[in-house]
């Protein structure tokens, strides 16, 4: 482990070790409670104030109880330790949590070109509790359910939470399937609401980086009337919007991925400035002749392009040649690594940092609102309560590639009037290095010569704008609920809630419809006939002078000039006649109705106390209907280029939960306390499951508590995951060979059975998937020596078997044997393989939970200080159960949950009247670097000098200062990031969705130091 990483965290235990002795003649109010905060005064369900005994309702149980002496490891945040750190949002809340885990969950890790479940995270923020997946971390509202993100169909995005109302969020790091569902594997975060206010309370928030970019504001508002004890009632509304501005790769210098010196190389060659390619894209009818290309020719030997022996099949670019004006000449570009990529034949190629076009913060508005109205009867308490929010997010990320191809893209650069000059230059300036082609001046096409022929090309379009989705999404949860005493010890709680959460993305900028028929499958599709692919689509606008329909045409007629990043203004006009802006990309909606029933109460007595037990019963029905772009059927609209449109995953499905669970309390004496509860659970084509929870405390001393739970969990699989429509796809150009008849050593087509093979793949939803299920355990050590000191330690194991993923051809082919359902053979030879979801292999995960609160009198006034902080000490996992585990702890990964072995927030304030000032360190351990894990990987034995094995630690420190101006008026400013620093370097490139530019969004902020200013005014 990282000694930088152990250094910090056991400074400030050290630290927080030597107050104690201090804290024994403290005389300021304790905060009673493990984690810091005072001690709540409602329910977790946002109900019942709290007996003269303090028992609530904790989250986590059904049974009222001390929060200060649980049996679980609950955290309890307050709105003044997020006011502490400058935290403005839900989403920048979860990432603060040392707990949660570093999955691609926040909206920085999706900004670019995402494949599989992600590519429905549009403006989706989760929570990902100990790395078990968001699916797996249960997302609650006042002890209720709310829906999932309407895209995604699996997660809760965690911006629909109304932050203006929130009174404090309890996060219980333990499972909870025995209380909430089989569900809660990785732990329960709890947002409780304000219940009882009265008066006028308004706030203002802003936040602006040092550079002046990228600002995050807040306004809201909350109004209540009425006194429970005094009237009887109470009602109150809150209202907030938020804005938060976009940050762009190019505006940060750390975003850089030309760094080959440390193994960092973009392996893209679309470039500003045209890559010409050895491609025929020579279909008829699309304004190109038949023939071959200036590089390639009919015959596909492409003899012309072999210089000092080495055939430049990987693209050469004009400004690489001997002579050229650099890759560097154009904003991003770079020289390509054809070392690092093991690609010889790409020597004078160029590549562009996709990074640089991605955002680094997406823009994202949010409207949220609030309301409840709370009256008492009698000894009884009925409540109802709204709450909605209305967002819109744009996802920004990397100008489109348009690279030629015979099936989908038939483009090249022509020789006219228009592109004379243009074509002229080029030509002269690729002979001069390739005279296999022609000779500089020679404008004539002889035996030799090959000029006149259209010039294919990979390209990056400038001009036509960032690709850009816009996604609106609405929620909506209404609730009721009755609660009260049934008799003497004895109370009810009934409830009620509905909740949906709808969500559409449509294209911004950076889309065009293609022009042509992409393959054959559409052309049937639209009844026109398999043979259209690659031919003109009459359904795609036509641009004004252009030879045929779409971008194609315009490319065609040699209107858009590729080896220029300015366009004329014909071109331009051209790219908006048949811009794909305003099409509807795909959208969902997810309802959940929601009716739950409970009485709890005491039983008999016994030395420590009263037994108490709890019964209930849920039920719960969960609605997801998923829709393409255009009426059901892209394949009716003219096809847009690069568009992931999932219309294949068309589908409107539902599911019934019926639950029925019990709870028991039982103090045997004052020392030792047991409690269990077992829960039922009933999903709709799944069947029954049964998973018990059982706790147990310790407290020899009245300062020492030990502490242990066990339970199980069972997670369904999501809709998307059943569901989701079945693609057949060819084979991406990989050279593969059977791996039952050609030895690991075997060369394709030379050594006996390694013929190569072209198998397509199925890719999409199953059926036939079975759940996870869990195991989870913990012990845990409370020492509270002192009324204003705690430190706590908390050992949490988690096997989760039956893991619900995907499987990649690597995998299978590696695994082959293992998987004979998921092979189809044709006359012997490997002619389709099933990649789609399935249950595969098992997870393990273990680490420490650390937390520590203290607290004395000093310089007149009082200091405080604490820190939270995980440290992981296993993540493994396997593919198969005869497989060995792989280890994750520590190492880069280049999806899920990136394993960091150290992780902790830590804080010191000091207080004097109504004046805090606080000083903080976020810190984030380092793990070891690595090169990605796909077929063609980089060349790891290409000596780079300033490569470095491990990404350093990231940490930052923030500093707040805070005034009360009497009962009205508080002013709290602050900065994040003092020292302004960067995100540490890691080689984090992923070549197949060119998301990821030399550092790590799962890990990092990258606004660097920003100035906060919060103003709060009560009436």
């Amino acid at each position: 482990m990282n000694r930088r990483m152990l250094a910090t965290g056991t400074a400030m235990a050290a630290a927080l070790a030597a107050l104690p002795a201090a804290a024994q003649e403290q005389t300021t109010e304790p905060a009673a409670t493990p984690t810091g905060a005072e001690t709540p005064e409602t329910d977790a369900d946002g109900s019942s104030d709290a007996p003269a005994s303090g028992a609530i309702i904790v989250t986590g149980s059904r049974i009222r109880q001390d929060p200060n002496r649980s049996a679980l490891p609950l955290q309890i945040v307050t709105i003044e330790d997020l006011s502490r750190e400058g935290i403005s949002n839900p989403e920048q809340f979860i990432s603060f949590l040392a707990s949660n885990g570093n999955g691609a969950d926040n909206l920085a890790s999706n900004s670019d070109v995402i494949s599989g479940s992600g590519r429905g995270a549009n403006g989706l923020s989760a929570a990902n509790l100990r790395g078990q997946g968001a699916s797996s971390t249960l997302v609650l509202l006042n002890g209720r359910r709310v829906a999932a993100h309407g895209l995604s169909g699996a997660a809760v995005d965690v911006n629909q939470i109304p932050i203006g109302a929130i009174d404090r969020i309890e996060v219980l790091k333990d499972g909870a399937s025995a209380i909430y569902g089989t569900d809660a594997i990785g732990g329960v975060i709890n947002f409780i609401t304000r219940k009882d206010f009265t008066g006028v309370l308004l706030n203002g928030f802003v936040d602006i980086t040092d550079e002046g970019d990228a600002p995050i504001y807040r306004l809201s508002g909350t109004v209540g009337y009425g006194d429970l004890d005094d009237q009887g009632f109470n009602l109150m509304a809150s209202v907030s919007q938020s804005w938060v501005g976009a940050l762009f790769g190019r505006q940060r210098d750390f975003v850089n991925g030309d760094q080959p010196n440390r193994g960092l190389s973009v392996d893209t060659r679309g470039t500003p400035i045209a890559t010409a390619f050895p491609i025929n894209a020579t279909a008829a009818g699309i304004g190109i002749t038949q023939g071959g290309t200036l590089l390639g020719n009919a015959t596909g030997t492409q003899t012309n392009l072999t210089v000092d022996g080495v055939r430049l099949g990987g693209g050469v670019n004009i400004l690489d040649l001997p002579g050229g004006a650099g890759c560097d000449s154009v904003d991003g570009g770079m020289a390509y690594d054809e070392v690092l990529w093991v690609t010889p034949g790409a020597r004078f190629a160029c590549s562009w940092d996709t990074g640089r076009a991605v955002t680094l913060q997406q823009p994202i508005d949010t409207l949220t609102y609030y309301g409840r109205g709370t009256a008492r009867l009698g000894d009884h308490e009925i409540y109802a309560e709204i709450t909605g929010s209305h967002a819109t997010s744009s996802k920004i990320f990397s100008n489109n590639q348009y690279s030629a191809n015979n099936t989908s893209l038939p483009i090249a650069y022509p020789l006219n009037a228009r592109t004379a000059a243009t074509y002229n230059s080029v030509y002269d300036q690729l002979a001069a290095v390739l005279p296999g082609i022609g000779a500089v001046g020679d404008r004539t096409a002889d035996a030799v010569g090959r000029y006149g022929l259209p010039i294919a090309f990979r390209w990056r379009c400038i001009a036509c704008g960032p690709r850009e989705y816009t996604t609106e999404t609405d929620t909506l949860r209404a609730a009721v609920g009755l609660e009260g005493p049934i008799f003497s010890g004895w109370e009810y709680r009934v409830g009620g809630s509905y909740a949906q959460s709808q969500a559409t993305s449509v294209l911004g900028s950076g889309y065009h419809f293609r022009g042509v028929f992409a393959t054959n499958a559409s052309a049937l599709a639209s009844g026109t006939g398999a043979t259209l692919a690659g031919q003109p689509d009459p359904r795609a606008p036509t641009a004004p002078g252009a030879s045929a329909p779409g971008i194609v045409g315009l490319f065609n007629s040699g209107i858009i000039n590729p080896f220029s990043v300015e366009q004329s203004p014909e071109a331009l006009a051209g790219l908006r006649a048949v811009s794909a802006e305003g099409t509807r990309l795909y959208g969902g909606k997810y309802t959940l109705w929601q009716a739950d029933a409970s009485i709890s109460g005491g039983l008999f007595e016994l030395p420590g106390g009263t037994v108490q037990a709890a019964v209930g019963v849920d039920y719960r029905r969960e609605g997801y209907s998923f829709e393409g772009s255009v009426a059901g059927d892209q394949l009716q609209s003219p096809d847009i280029f690069n568009v992931a449109f999932d219309n294949a995953n068309q589908f409107d499905r539902s599911r019934t939960v019926k639950a029925a669970y019990a709870e028991i309390l039982v103090p045997i004496f004052d020392m030792l306390e047991v409690s269990g509860a077992v829960r039922v659970d009933d999903y709709t084509g799944f069947g029954s499951t049964v998973n018990p929870k059982f706790t147990a405390k310790f407290e020899p001393f009245d300062w020492a508590m030990l502490r242990a739970s066990y339970g199980t969990g069972f997670r369904v699989p999501t809709f998307n995951q059943i569901f989701n429509g079945v693609t057949q796809s060819p084979n991406p150009g990989q050279s593969l060979t059977d791996p039952t008849t050609c030895p690991p050593s075997g060369v394709v087509n030379v050594t006996p059975g390694c013929n190569q093979i072209n198998p397509e793949s199925l890719s999409g939803g199953n059926l036939t998937l079975g759940p996870e299920i869990s195991e989870q355990f913990s012990v845990g050590l409370v020492l509270r020596p002192a009324p204003q000191f705690s430190l706590s330690a908390d050992y949490w194991n988690i096997a989760v078997d039956n893991v619900i993923g995907s499987i990649t051809l690597t995998q299978l082919f590696a695994n082959i044997a293992a998987f004979p359902e998921r092979i189809t053979r044709t006359n012997g030879i490997i002619t389709l393989v099933d990649l789609r979801t399935g249950n595969f292999g098992s997870r393990r995960t273990s680490g420490i939970d650390f937390s520590g609160r203290a607290g004395f009198d000093a310089l007149a006034g009082g200091l405080s200080a604490g820190f939270d902080g995980t440290l992981l000490l296993d993540k493994r996992e396997k593919l198969l159960p005869n497989l060995a585990y792989t280890d994750l702890a520590g190492v880069y990964s280049l999806t899920g949950d990136l394993g960091l072995e150290w992780k902790h927030n830590a804080w010191i304030s000091y207080t004097r009247d109504d004046f805090t000032v606080t000083f903080s360190q976020i810190y984030r351990g380092g793990y070891r670097n690595g090169w990605l894990p796909r077929i063609s990987s980089p060349n790891v034995s290409a000596t780079r000098p300033d490569y470095n094995e491990r990404v350093d630690p990231y940490h930052i420190y923030n500093f707040s200062v805070a005034q009360q101006f009497g009962e009205r008026f508080k002013l709290t400013a602050g900065v994040r990031n003092i020292f302004d620093t960067d995100p540490p370097f890691a080689i984090t490139y992923d070549t197949d969705t060119g998301t990821g530019s030399s550092w790590e969004p799962r890990v990092a902020d990258p606004r660097g130091r920003s100035f906060t200013l919060a103003v709060e005014a009560k009436f």
